[in-house]
């Protein structure tokens, strides 16, 4: 039995591209592709051309599952190279302030358009230019910033605003606010380059000349060289079990098979029981010191009438502050985020990620396809929606808007909704509490695609269309 057709992705204008394509003809990596060349103009908060993804890919005439890995790479192939320093940023979470390294130092080599490229030669079949239309028609009208991405941008204006981006996320002044307009329109110079030139322009062509001009202005780490050895890689899933059922999904820092394996039923659990042993399991592990820290990442996912499905994870980090002149296209801050350096940074290496795309089968059968954004809440808040649904019986988009916990050391923070007798418990329990007045989006954002239909995540304002 096949997953139910359709996409379920964090913003509407991102979920309706895929469909569009998906309505077409095309195929689930298709509609991926078009869906996250759509994100990258949409929601520029979360994401950006210039930055990397993983992706899980699930054939349906084979049966076959891959890893995609176009995630970052570290800079450095030209070792004679002088780079400038990191610029720190203060970024306000509750009641501190979080510092964050950005600035030109903090870019590594792009990888989504390469990884969307190869996803689309290997399992797509429409023309190039079809996947890139959507998108290039958003950029050219602009996008209406929905709540969640808001209220991110709000949280994150310091970086977003910090050289280039006070013009397009401040047009006034002031910051846009829900229901006003993103206008990009560098974006729609940059997204017809990959269009005539393909991915290529970003690594050969137009836009990597672009970048590389501004790596030597600004004494970027970047190098031509960088840019021309990067290349995207199909890797083996890890395995993990859940329920007599297969967790497929990547390793790394993600930690997600590891948890699923270890995960207990909480069917039948009282409130405080099944939030301690949430508690427990999800705390981050290693722990970082770093779990109130806040990325941007998205997530989306894409099932066709052939049985083929796709979950696809993209992400920028903080994002640097820089701008490519006249595309408007965000560089990455992957080499400033210290919850990813786990290991020392080798020239031409990948940067590690908490990326964690996953397929759940029955057999050789799927169940759910999901994913989610959120670095160091991206595990939890996948643990609990596949929990939530495979154990606990709840319909997706119950599942998906449920109540969650992220357990960081000693600190438990929470969304409201979790009844008092489980708060308490924690508290009991040693846990300092710290209890969120609403959902919010750092938590998370969830988006699946089951045999049922699919859901997105109102943490990021998502969205999920269904073929009919």
């Amino acid at each position: 039995m096949s997953l139910s057709p359709g996409i379920a992705a964090g913003h509407r204008a991102t979920a309706d591209a895929g469909f569009e394509v998906l309505e077409d003809g095309g195929t689930a990596a298709d509609a991926a592709v078009a869906a996250s060349l759509a994100s990258c103009v949409a929601e520029t908060v979360m994401t950006g051309l210039a930055g990397g993804g993983h992706a899980i890919w699930f054939d349906g005439r084979t049966g076959e599952v891959r890893l995609l890995d176009f995630f970052v790479a570290v800079p450095g192939l030209d070792a004679y190279r002088a780079v400038a320093p990191l610029e720190d940023v203060g970024i306000p979470f509750e009641n501190e302030i979080v510092h964050y390294q950005v600035g030109i130092a903090s870019c590594a080599v792009p990888g989504v358009p390469a990884g969307l490229d190869e996803l689309w030669r290997r399992h797509g079949k429409l023309p190039w230019e079809r996947i890139v239309e959507p998108a290039l028609r958003l950029a050219r009208d602009g996008v209406e910033m929905p709540p969640a991405h808001a209220a991110c941008l709000a949280m994150l204006s310091p970086v977003m605003t910090l050289r280039e981006g006070a013009g397009i996320y401040a047009p006034s002044g002031d910051l846009l606010q829900t229901g006003e307009r993103l206008e990009q329109p560098g974006l729609a110079r940059a997204l017809e380059l990959v269009r005539d030139e393909g991915a290529r322009t970003f690594y050969a062509g137009t836009i990597a000349k672009t970048l590389i001009r501004l790596m030597d202005e600004r004494s970027g780490p970047v190098t031509a060289d960088d840019l021309q050895a990067y290349e995207p890689r199909w890797r083996e899933p890890l395995e993990a079990s859940f329920l007599g059922l297969s967790v497929l999904t990547r390793g790394g820092l993600s930690n997600l098979a590891e948890t699923m394996n270890a995960l207990p039923t909480l069917r039948g659990l009282s409130p405080a029981e099944r939030a301690l042993t949430l508690a427990q399991v999800l705390i981050a592990r290693p722990y970082t010191g770093h779990g109130e820290r806040i990325g941007d990442t998205t997530n989306l996912v894409t099932a066709d009438r052939e049985g083929n499905a796709c979950v696809l994870t993209t992400s920028l980090g903080l994002g640097s502050g820089d701008f490519l002149p006249g595309l408007n296209i965000h560089l990455n801050s992957m080499l400033g985020e210290v919850d990813l350096q786990v290991q020392p940074l080798v020239p031409g290496a990948r940067m590690e990620s908490m990326m964690s795309p996953a397929l759940i089968l029955d057999g050789a059968e799927p169940v759910i396809a999901a994913g989610s954004a959120g670095g160091t809440r991206l595990r939890p808040a996948l643990v609990q929606v596949l929990s939530g649904i495979l154990d606990e019986g709840l319909l997706l988009q119950e599942a998906v808007e449920r109540p969650r916990l992220h357990s960081a050391g000693q600190i438990v923070r929470v969304e409201p909704g979790f009844e008092e007798e489980a708060l308490s418990a924690l508290e009991e329990a040693g846990y300092e509490v710290r209890r969120f007045s609403s959902i919010h989006h750092y938590f998370g954002g969830v988006s699946l695609i089951s045999r049922s239909g699919g859901a997105a995540d109102p943490r990021r304002s998502g969205s999920a269309r269904a073929l009919p």
